[in-house]
């Protein structure tokens, strides 16, 4: 897209640095070099902070370039609506896949090595499922998405609200305490399945007598 080239030469002109940038605009610098680099684009509120900076038009940033936001916007949606069915799918599959091997180890008295592809599998389908989240987290950075709701709008292809409460204090969080913050998620995730496999493998052993 023509929009990352002419935030690039504008930045540059104003000898900016990404960082400097994506201060002023309240996003990350990984944002600002996926704008430049045609993978993404600005949102409206970017979209006018940028115009301020760099004494623009919207209209000369964004000239020629409406169609392919609009294609970028929507192929982005569509595979992050992909990508969540992906991973609720595959953690559901290691749940069912952590239950057998606990049936296996616990109802059936099986050696642990016997039940170890068990649950190697169900490791490689947690695995799957976190890699989806992190491709998930990737699309929701570069569209500056950080509340369910700015998710939700965005899925519904509506524009987002970035100007909220919640919005602002989120962009406040430095960037590495967000990512901290989701592997700890994707480490409850699996904490979770493997409880519930647990007592569900205990279910059955009292059914099963």
């Amino acid at each position: 897209m023509k929009i990352g080239g002419r935030i690039r030469e504008l930045r540059a002109t104003r000898g900016m640095s990404q960082d400097d940038l994506a201060a002023r605009v309240y996003v990350s610098r990984q944002t600002i070099s996926s704008w430049e680099n045609g993978k993404t684009y600005p949102d409206v509120q970017s979209l006018l902070l940028l115009s301020e900076i760099f004494g623009a038009s919207v209209d000369s940033l964004i000239k020629g370039d409406v169609n392919a936001m609009n294609e970028t916007i929507d192929r982005d949606a569509k595979t992050m609506k992909r990508l969540t069915y992906a991973m609720f799918a595959f953690l559901l599959l290691m749940i069912a896949a952590l239950a057998w091997a606990v049936v296996q180890l616990v109802a059936w008295d099986w050696p642990l090595p016997q039940t170890a592809p068990s649950f190697t599998l169900a490791f490689v389908l947690w695995g799957i499922a976190m890699f989806a989240a992190y491709w998930i987290e990737c699309i929701k950075r570069d569209h500056n998405l950080v509340t369910y709701l700015e998710v939700l709008d965005f899925l519904n292809g509506v524009e987002p609200n970035r100007d909220t409460e919640r919005g602002r204090r989120e962009r406040s969080i430095p960037s590495w305490m967000r990512v901290v913050r989701s592997v700890g998620m994707g480490v409850l995730a699996a904490a979770v399945g493997y409880l519930c496999a647990r007592y569900g493998a205990q279910l059955l052993q009292g059914l099963l007598g």
